[in-house]
């Protein structure tokens, strides 16, 4: 059975956590176990970037909080996914936990595409890292800044990038019932595809980011 580590950096109630719970449900329904953790919940320190995990205790952070109650079950993972609102451009704590990965990652450092790249250290399995998403703001183009985060990520460590869930204006939904469901139904099927297919389709997508409103309406609503 494939295993999946879910990092939500959004509140329990919130509107990345109705998203994301359907994108979950289509993972469970692909056959894959799902280790859904709250990263608000988790006190994680930040990371100092001494690098001690690299060169003197390889593997380990010398950091004594709750993320290293997090390592064992991150690097079980075949699927790494990081969901996360988009503020300017995510909350600390996701931030902190997503720097705090360094450990898991091998310094053999080589060249791709003109590029430096590592790997990560054996026993960590991730096959892919995936993005569930959402904001308040009108367009796509404010998720790029988490979304680049996400593939450098996926790229120095050397695993596959398998695409986005984004939702802008994700508070629209709320007043939409038959948008709101057709958005979750698609949230699910793109879990599934990353199970089964190792990657989310530019279908489920485009029907997850559709516009629900046209720009200047969202300006009003502001």
């Amino acid at each position: 059975m494939r295993r999946a580590f879910v990092a939500n950096g959004g509140m329990r109630d919130g509107k990345t956590t109705d998203l994301l719970l359907p994108f979950v449900k289509g993972m469970e329904d692909a056959g894959c176990e799902v280790d859904l953790c709250y990263i608000k919940q988790v006190r994680i320190k930040p990371c100092i970037g001494d690098f001690r995990c690299w060169y003197k205790t390889p593997g380990k952070c010398h950091i004594k909080d709750e993320m290293q109650e997090l390592y064992d079950r991150v690097s079980e993972a075949d699927v790494l996914v990081l969901a996360s609102p988009v503020y300017a451009p995510i909350p600390g704590e996701m931030q902190n936990f997503i720097n705090r990965l360094v450990p898991l990652i091998d310094p053999i450092l080589r060249s791709k595409d003109g590029r430096t790249m590592a790997r990560t250290r054996e026993g960590v399995r991730w096959k892919n890292i995936a993005v569930v998403s959402t904001c308040g703001w009108w367009g796509l183009e404010n998720f790029d800044s988490f979304v680049k985060i996400a593939r450098d990520l996926a790229f120095k460590t050397g695993v596959g990038f398998a695409g986005s869930v984004l939702r802008p204006h994700s508070f629209v939904l709320n007043t939409m019932e038959q948008k709101r469901n057709e958005i979750h139904e698609a949230a699910r099927k793109a879990g599934s595809e990353l199970v089964i297919e190792g990657k989310i389709s530019e279908g489920s997508g485009d029907i997850i980011a559709q516009p629900l409103v046209t720009e200047e309406e969202l300006r009003l609503m502001y």
